[in-house]
């Protein structure tokens, strides 16, 4: 029973996190993406600080150097999406981040000291693909060979970037969460993700790299609450309490659904519309994620 109730858990989460892409990316129009990070997680983690206060004061070392640790790639995670989002749209931004899916197994090979299935090798190639197919703007098949790749950007860069960084996360989601206390760990990783915006933000202007932007308009004010309350601390909640009794696999398969649920909310939400080829790009790479976790459940199951 608790194995379907953690995968409910995690479903619910994947639809969540798939509506945040079009509330931020239209929110970004009048925030900068660092700042709106910082403001997301601060109040993120300062309303979940009544309930977990208790807790924070048993928190032994360890428990806060896994939750730091969370905290840093959360962080490098959204800063690296959030600010990609400037630079490609919500579709893409879904289909490219989903990509972590299939990094998790190569991580835990690396970490674990394990060979690569072969089923992980095929997987990389279709996603691979996907990603190809997703860049070309091409209506028509002279077209998308002439384009082939061309309008894969900064932002679609840093969101690949975010795939991995993301996928570091989930690993040690699965490591930590069967050692320690999951809701002080919540609350480090929602503090630090939040102070990280915060000073980001700073240091780009500081660099004048970015102008610091905030206007409180419904657009900015909705996201924050969106982002804060349900993709911030009841999804991050869901995740550390039920991942632990699902596998990091099957966890897999359920998260790549994301981007679908990305896509769908980018179009209703913002009116973006994807290429012909770029919908084939993101059949492979859905069918490249389903493809690796699937074959690994088998595998595990027949071990």
């Amino acid at each position: 029973m608790k194995k379907y109730l953690g995968e409910g858990a995690l479903l619910l989460n994947t639809l969540i996190w798939g509506g945040t892409f079009a509330l931020v990316k239209n929110a970004l129009t009048d925030i900068s993406p660092l700042l709106f990070l910082g403001i997301r997680f601060f109040i993120a983690a300062m309303l979940l600080y009544p309930f977990v206060h208790l807790t924070l004061k048993k928190m032994d070392k360890n428990t806060f150097i896994a939750g730091s640790v969370l905290g840093i790639f959360y962080f490098l995670g959204f800063a690296t999406q959030t600010v990609g989002l400037n630079f490609t749209t919500a579709t893409k931004s879904g289909f490219i981040t989903g990509t972590f899916v299939v990094i998790i197994p190569i991580l835990q090979t690396i970490i674990e000291k394990r060979k690569p299935k072969w089923y992980n090798i095929v997987s990389i190639f279709f996603v691979m693909i996907g990603l190809v197919f997703l860049s070309s703007t091409g209506e028509n098949l002279f077209q998308f060979i002439n384009e082939l790749g061309s309008d894969f950007n900064l932002g679609d860069f840093l969101t690949l970037l975010c795939a991995i960084l993301f996928a570091f996360q989930v690993v040690y989601v699965d490591i930590f969460t069967k050692k320690y206390d999951y809701m002080p760990m919540v609350f480090i990783q929602l503090l630090i993700t939040g102070l990280g915006g915060f000073i980001g933000a700073i240091v780009l202007s500081t660099l004048g790299l970015e102008i610091i932007r905030f206007s409180l308009k419904t657009n900015v004010v909705f996201a924050l609450i969106y982002t804060s309350v349900f993709a911030s601390i009841i999804a991050t909640i869901l995740q550390l309490k039920y991942q632990k009794v699902v596998t990091p696999t099957k966890a897999g398969i359920i998260y790549s659904f994301e981007p679908i649920m990305a896509a769908l909310l980018a179009f209703f939400i913002l009116g973006e519309k994807i290429s012909k080829f770029g919908m084939f790009g993101g059949v492979f790479i859905v069918f490249g994620l389903l493809l690796s976790e699937i074959l690994e459940n088998r595998n595990e199951q027949t071990q």
